[in-house]
Formats: structure tokens, C-alpha cells, sequence
């Protein structure tokens, strides 16, 4: 009976690991679609915990040693992996508003024109929709908001224009007359790509009004995203325009 138990406890933790990367890698690839993935997600984490259970009640069992033991280890670290990953998702998700288009000025966002006709398939339209989510950005992202550079608009255009790429973004547009910059950002884990576009309006004596949004493709909560997406960029801006300094 042992040669039959071992090998199921062993196998179940590395199968659900795998589990956990085919189901992005598979929508990544486009061989399944975001319910399918998704579904993936939900077995491998109950695969995970349950072989963590299971590889915990055998080594008390029968108390394997040497190899065997070292196995089971593993095999319980990546079934835990396959649990941990999709359980923090989940947890994050439930502290953040299910909202996904972010943007630094609620009462007059920056507007999609390059990015509009590559959003045209996607469940969320590139339209900035309004409804609650003006009011949850106002109360789980209050620091958000537009930010004024002393530097001229091209300056600041050139810098910005820069840091997308940095960031490697993919450029659809930088319309230096209209201040605008768009562009197209990827999520590491399973791909999905979110807009970003960026405004630069002249302010007084020859300052730049800096405004940006990005927005979810597909979704209807970002888990927090666009808002630390936002973030990190402003950021990184303000350190290459020494703001502060």
C-alpha cells in the first residue's frame, strides 16, 4: 500500500504548482480563457493545501527518512507555494475597491484617443464610466491626485516619454502637441494588459500640470494595480525631475 500512498502525497504538491503556472501561462497564451484560467487558479490552491495536509499526516504516519523525507518536503513547499500565491491574491483583493480605471484628476480624466481602438474588443471600454467609482478612488486612494512640475511642458514630456520605455511599456502614442502620452503595460503573472495615458497641461509661469490614468482591459477589480502603477511612476518621475531634492 505504501508504494501506491507515497507517490500520490509526493506527485499532489508539484502538481499543483504546475497547475498554478499553466493557468497563467495559459491565458498568457491564449489557449484558455479568463474563467477557465481562473478555475485552475482555485484547484491548484486546493490541491496545494490539501497535499501540505496530506504530506504532513504521512511523514507522521510513517515516518519516512532520508530521501523520501526530503521529497515530501519539497513537495509540501510547493503545494503551499500553489495555496499562499492565489490565497494573497484573494486577500488583497478584499481590501482594495473593486474598481479598475484609476486616474489622477476624477473630476476631468485624461482621455484615451491612440490606445481607444485597441480597447474595442475588451469587457472594459476605454470611456471613463463614472459612477461609484469616482467616489471608492476618493476614499481607499485620496493621495492620488494631479501634481504640478516647475518645469516647462516639452521638459517634462521628454522625461516622461523616457520613463515609459524605462519601465517597458509598450508606446502607442507621444503626441508632444497635445501633451499626451500613451501607452500599454503588462501584468507579469498572467499578462493582462492595462492602459496608461498621461497629460501635460501648461500651468502658470511656465509649470506643467501633470495628469494620468490607467485602466484594466479585462475585470472588474484591479486588486490595486493601477493605483500603485500610478504611484511607483509619479515616483520615479519626480526622482528624474528632482523634485524634493
Amino acid at each position: 500500500m505504501n508504494r501506491v500512498i507515497y507517490p500520490i502525497v509526493m506527485l499532489l504538491g508539484f502538481v499543483s504548482l504546475a497547475v498554478l503556472f499553466l493557468s497563467a501561462t495559459g491565458y498568457k497564451s491564449g489557449s484558455f480563457e479568463l474563467g477557465q484560467a481562473f478555475n485552475l487558479l482555485r484547484w491548484s490552491a486546493y490541491a496545494g493545501i490539501t497535499s501540505v495536509g496530506l504530506a504532513t499526516f504521512y511523514t507522521a504516519w510513517k515516518r519516512p527518512a532520508g530521501i523520501q523525507l526530503l521529497v515530501l518536503f519539497i513537495s509540501a513547499l510547493a503545494g503551499l507555494t500553489a495555496f499562499y500565491l492565489p490565497y494573497r491574491q484573494q486577500q488583497v483583493a478584499q481590501q482594495v475597491p473593486p474598481i479598475h480605471d484609476i486616474t489622477t484628476n476624477i473630476d476631468n480624466p485624461p482621455r484615451f484617443v491612440a490606445v481607444a481602438p485597441l480597447r474595442a474588443d475588451a469587457p472594459n471600454p476605454a470611456e471613463y464610466l463614472g459612477g461609484e467609482t469616482p467616489e471608492l478612488q476618493r476614499e481607499f486612494y485620496p493621495d492620488i491626485m494631479s501634481v504640478v512640475y516647475v518645469q516647462f511642458p516639452e521638459d517634462v514630456f521628454e522625461v516622461v516619454v523616457e520613463l515609459v520605455e524605462e519601465m517597458g511599456w509598450e508606446l502607442v502614442d507621444a503626441n508632444l502637441e497635445e501633451g499626451r502620452i500613451e501607452a500599454t503595460a503588462e501584468t507579469q503573472w498572467f499578462g493582462f494588459k492595462d492602459d496608461v495615458v498621461i497629460r501635460l497641461q501648461p500651468g502658470g509661469a511656465g509649470s506643467t500640470v501633470f495628469d494620468m490614468r490607467s485602466k484594466s482591459r479585462v475585470g472588474r477589480s484591479d486588486i490595486g494595480v493601477n493605483a500603485n502603477r500610478i504611484r511607483m511612476f509619479i515616483r520615479a518621475l519626480n526622482q528624474k525631475l528632482e523634485v524634493g531634492g
